[in-house]
């Protein structure tokens, strides 16, 4: 059984299942298929986390402009608390600031200046410019209305007849409610979901009696490097088509925003970026200098958030931090949604916490499921998984991160030590299709 390799980003990429380039229904910035998907293992432990806002849809009202429905200037953003499940794993370290500066997020005013009619030149290759003038058609704000009031957020064009892929937290509670997606040129069209995943925060949506729009290029989140350029567009606070760029600063960066009714993580390999990323911009995409979507944006960190459960009321936006979800990693999932599957997601059988005990860092298995593939593969309660494939493992986060990155079949190395000694086994993944 050959061993997989962790998807190292600008290196090597663990097998894939191919798919023929001729079945593809997504514009590619290359041919054939070579997406990953990051997916749930099991439930995490508790304990104390740090704050995470996702880059959620912010409460909306009607403003004029383009004709299209916009959001409040003043914008508080959705946050959620990391550590509900199991806390930011190797990102652990960061430090929220308690000065309790954050204040409020209003934003000023926005004013629109003399437009010149003089002629734009053609932007360089390459550029920011370029890269706007190329993306903005096929990124979409997405206004959702409930019975408790309105939110927003942002979208990616995948098919040019209305398959727009988002995050989950954007059109939750739109089953009870109503979805609008706006176009570039300032149209709009009634929208409904086609499926959505809780454990990759991901949506499938699709707007209604459109045609002929601009699918995004759908790049490989594998081929970035840090410090390599890229660019985020979305709707933040309501100000759709807004352009931020930035590098990527981190690559891997196991990031936790919550978990679904069953203790799932919702947990991902994030790509880390400085581009700013503020409330509004989940769902859109974050694209490489060619103009190909590497990742979506899906959440921040921010200097300090305001719990789910109440307390602290400081809140701020962009510092700097934003994550998104690599590309590779959903498209597979996306597929299944557009098809109206359920999505599946692979898993090794086992509920994890944090091991820091001695020199063996990673993630303690506190729970076995009799018969899955880590059962067979002998690891058992008290073994610490140091390390899958090459990726070396520092806590519970960091594990159901790095097996989200794989697909259900997939054939995986896992090292681990128990009773001090080290061990390692190839085994294949699970589905959570098949389990109890």
């Amino acid at each position: 059984m050959s061993d997989g390799q962790t998807p190292q980003y600008g290196g090597p990429q663990h097998p894939q299942h191919p798919r023929p380039a001729d079945d593809n229904p997504y514009q590619r910035a290359s041919s054939g298929w070579t997406g990953t998907d990051p997916h749930p293992t099991q439930p995490q432990p508790t304990y104390p986390g740090l704050p995470l806002q996702l880059a959620t849809h912010a409460p909306s009202r009607e403003r004029k402009g383009r004709g299209r429905t916009g959001l409040a200037a003043a914008v508080v953003a959705t946050s959620l608390l990391v550590g509900g499940g199991a806390g930011i794993g190797g990102a652990a370290w960061w430090d929220a600031t308690q000065d309790g500066s954050g204040g409020s997020s209003q934003a000023s005013p926005v004013s629109t200046s003399t437009v010149s009619s003089q002629s734009q030149a053609p932007a360089a290759d390459g550029s920011v410019e370029s890269v706007a003038q190329k993306v903005l058609p096929s990124v979409v704000k997405i206004d959702v209305t409930t019975a408790e009031g309105g939110a927003s957020g942002s979208g990616i064009i995948l098919t040019a007849d209305g398959t727009i892929l988002t995050n989950n937290h954007v059109v939750e509670g739109a089953e009870a409610g109503s979805l609008t997606v706006s176009f570039d040129d300032g149209t709009s069209a009634k929208a409904e979901v086609l499926g959505t995943d809780p454990l990759t925060d991901t949506a499938v949506i699709k707007a209604e009696g459109v045609s002929d729009l601009t699918p995004a290029t759908i790049g490989k989140s594998a081929n970035l490097g840090v410090g390599e350029s890229v660019v985020a567009i979305g709707s933040p606070f309501g100000l759709d088509a807004t352009v931020t760029s930035g590098i990527v600063s981190a690559l891997d960066r196991p990031v936790n925003v919550g978990s679904d009714d069953q203790g799932n993580s919702t947990t991902y390999p994030a790509i880390q970026t400085d581009a700013a990323i503020n409330p509004g911009n989940s769902g859109g995409p974050l694209v490489d200098l060619t103009g190909a979507v590497i990742g979506i944006n899906s959440s921040i960190r921010t200097a300090a958030s305001q719990s789910p459960y109440g307390g602290g009321q400081s809140e701020s936006g962009s510092i700097g931090l934003g994550f998104a979800i690599p590309i590779d990693e959903v498209m597979p999932i996306v597929d299944q949604m557009a098809s109206g599957e359920t999505p599946t997601h692979a898993r090794l059988g086992i509920q994890v916490g944090d091991a820091q005990t001695g020199d063996a860092a990673g993630a303690v298995v506190r729970e076995v499921t009799p018969g899955s593939t880590a059962d067979k593969a002998g690891l058992g309660s008290g073994s610490v998984i140091t390390k899958v494939d090459d990726q070396r493992i520092t806590g519970a986060d960091s594990l159901v991160a790095t097996i989200r990155s794989y697909r259900p079949g997939d054939s995986v190395s896992v090292t681990w030590t128990s009773g001090g000694k080290e061990q390692s086994a190839d085994l294949v993944l699970d589905s959570d299709a098949t389990q109890g």
